[in-house]
Parts: structure tokens; sequence; C-alpha cells
């Protein structure tokens, strides 16, 4: 299980599937302006091979890692055991950021109406948001890319992307741009919200105290 790396302030998990580019964006705004008091206690993959564990991994301080395989697990044991992973690390925040893997089970046991995990007796609620490459309504699911127009970050439920969007920005194709273009360009707005919407979850869930007045 992953180690604490974090005793006091914002503590974030991050789940990711491959090369880590939203993640980085998290790395390098941790304990700045943009994300003031904040550090990410556990990066988890369901790749061995995802770049992001790297990222994770070099990052200044390391940031603790775990790799969860889907095999040999049945779907619910798979989801169960992401949730006990994650809550070891006790998050005040759940980011998705690249994940692929379709967590209904997963919200349900860590992050649903109650917060409730019934087959393992926890019962706090965490909350969690997922980067989507679309704007409400339109392309859910994976491979939206090419057709996107836009972007968002909205809370995580048991509907696949269907969560309250918490910052949406269309991003529309400019004419004589290629998709390479488009991407990167996409991609630097996805960092920016991903980093707004980071912050803008703790804000409301649990405000930060002057230091002054911290007793964590």
């Amino acid at each position: 299980m992953p180690k604490d790396n974090s005793s006091r302030g914002r503590r974030l998990a991050v789940l990711i599937s491959g090369p880590g580019t939203n993640l980085q964006a998290l790395i390098d705004a941790q304990n700045t302006p943009v994300l003031p008091n904040t550090s990410m206690v556990l990066v988890l993959s369901n790749r061995k091979v995802a770049c992001g564990l790297a990222r994770a991994t070099t990052a200044s301080p390391p940031i603790p890692t775990a790799y969860l395989a889907c095999q040999p697990y049945t779907r619910e044991d798979y989801d169960l055991e992401l949730a006990r992973i994650v809550l070891w690390a006790k998050p005040d925040l759940v980011v998705l950021a690249g994940w692929m893997h379709i967590v209904s089970r997963f919200w349900r046991f860590l992050g649903g109406p109650r917060g409730s995990m019934t087959r393992s007796g926890l019962h706090r609620s965490y909350p969690q948001i997922n980067i989507h490459l679309a704007l409400p309504g339109r392309f859910d699911g994976a491979n939206a890319i090419q057709r996107a127009l836009g972007v968002m970050v909205r809370r995580v439920v048991a509907e696949v992307d269907m969560g309250e969007p918490l910052i949406v920005r269309e991003v529309p194709i400019e004419k004589g741009e290629s998709i390479k273009m488009y991407e990167e360009r996409l991609h630097r707005v996805e960092w920016e919200i991903i980093l707004q919407a980071t912050k803008k979850v703790p804000d409301k869930v649990r405000p930060l105290l002057p230091e002054s007045m911290d007793l964590a």
C-alpha cells in the first residue's frame, strides 16, 4: 500500500492510464498559487507501463504510486480493491486524469451519495472529478478528441460521463487548423481547467484554514 506523503493541507489522489500529461500539470502546480498547500499522496494506474507512473516517481519529492491490473479480479472486486487503495491514501479529492476504466462501482464504493463501502465498513465520501474531451451532452465515452469542440471537468457519478459539469470550455477548430494542431491547443486548455477544478472542489468541501489556525 502507498505510504503517507503529506500530513497537512490538501491531499490529492490521481488515477491515470497513459502518458500523464494532465498529471504533470498537477505536479507542476502543487504548492504554487495555482494549487496552494496541496500535495499528491497517490498516483495509481491500471496500466503497468503508463508513463505517468515515471512522472510521479521522478517528481520532487517523489509521489507514492500503485499499479492495479484488472486481472484476475471480477469487475466488482477490482473496483472494491481500487477503492481500498485510494482510501488508504486518505485523499481530499480523487482526480481521474486520463483514467481509462469505467468506475460506476468504484463511485458507489468510494464517493456515492452516502460515501458507503458496505463490504469494508468504511463510510466517508470522497469527491471525484474527471477530465472529458467533449461538451456537456455530446460524445460521452472515449475517443472523443476529433469531435470534441471543447473540454470539461465534471464530477464522477455512477453513469458514465454524466456527472455535473464543473468547468466547461468551448474550443472550436480554427480555419485551416490540422487535427494535430487542434489537439495540442485542446490539451493546453485541458491542463488549465483540470487545475482550476482541482482547486475549486476542495475549496467547497474543505476550505483551507490560515496557517496559524491549521490544526492538522
